[in-house]
């Protein structure tokens, strides 16, 4: 069967190919044959079973396609060669996304990394800011009379409001990722049970692949 290769994950040694069928097949590094190039789009022929593909090779493009193996063009192993480049994965790199383009963003999947990396960054960052806080109110009030003023602890309840939509929405992301509706995360909102929700959704086994929500996101594990 003929098909175009639609992703592949190195680090994750999968990938999918679309068929001419319409249906979708998940293949390993091991079906691949060494003239096939890991570029979104590139034309093959495999041999379906049962929803993987195997022993895929490199199909002749018709003119004006895709340039076939041995055509002077460079050939893509490994990471699937996208349009658009991978994001940072570090902890510090996930957190600001969380709080800038991603603080509205209730679709797609959010992995166990960008979960705690989230929890961990903002713990820190509210750590600070309340010892920050405890010396501004020293300096204010001195330390004959600590605890009158209740200032220097506006910075944190400020940053508390700011990242209470961005949490919100990285919890549905990540509820997406182990292949649970976004609406589960009301249960962080019933206090008998809330905090071992939130335990429980950053520990679940992410799902590999693609589901309902989107494809894995490319370059990461797990």
């Amino acid at each position: 069967m003929r098909g175009t290769v639609y992703h592949y994950d190195q680090d994750q040694d999968f990938g999918y190919i679309n068929g001419v069928d319409g249906k979708r097949y998940i293949f390993a590094r091991e079906d691949l044959n060494q003239g096939v190039a890991l570029v979104r789009g590139t034309l093959g022929e495999f041999r379906p079973d049962d929803g993987t593909a195997h022993d895929i090779i490199a199909a002749a493009s018709p003119a004006g396609g895709m340039p076939t193996p041995g055509s002077g063009q460079p050939q893509h192993f490994g990471r699937l060669a996208e349009t658009e480049p991978v994001e940072p994965t570090g902890l510090w790199s996930y957190f600001r996304r969380a709080l800038t383009e991603n603080h509205v963003n209730f679709a797609g999947r959010a992995r166990r990394k960008e979960f705690w990396a989230f929890w961990l960054c903002s713990t820190l960052v509210a750590a600070a800011l309340v010892g920050f806080g405890i010396l501004v109110n020293l300096a204010i009030d001195g330390f004959d009379d600590p605890g009158r003023t209740r200032t220097g602890y506006i910075p944190g309840l400020i940053f508390a409001l700011l990242i209470t939509l961005p949490w919100i929405a990285l919890v549905v992301r990540r509820l997406h990722y182990i292949g649970l509706s976004g609406w589960f995360a009301l249960l962080c909102f019933i206090p008998p049970i809330g905090g071992v929700a939130i335990l429980v959704f950053g520990l679940i086994p992410s799902q590999t692949g693609e589901n309902p929500w989107g494809a894995m996101p490319a370059g990461v594990r797990i």
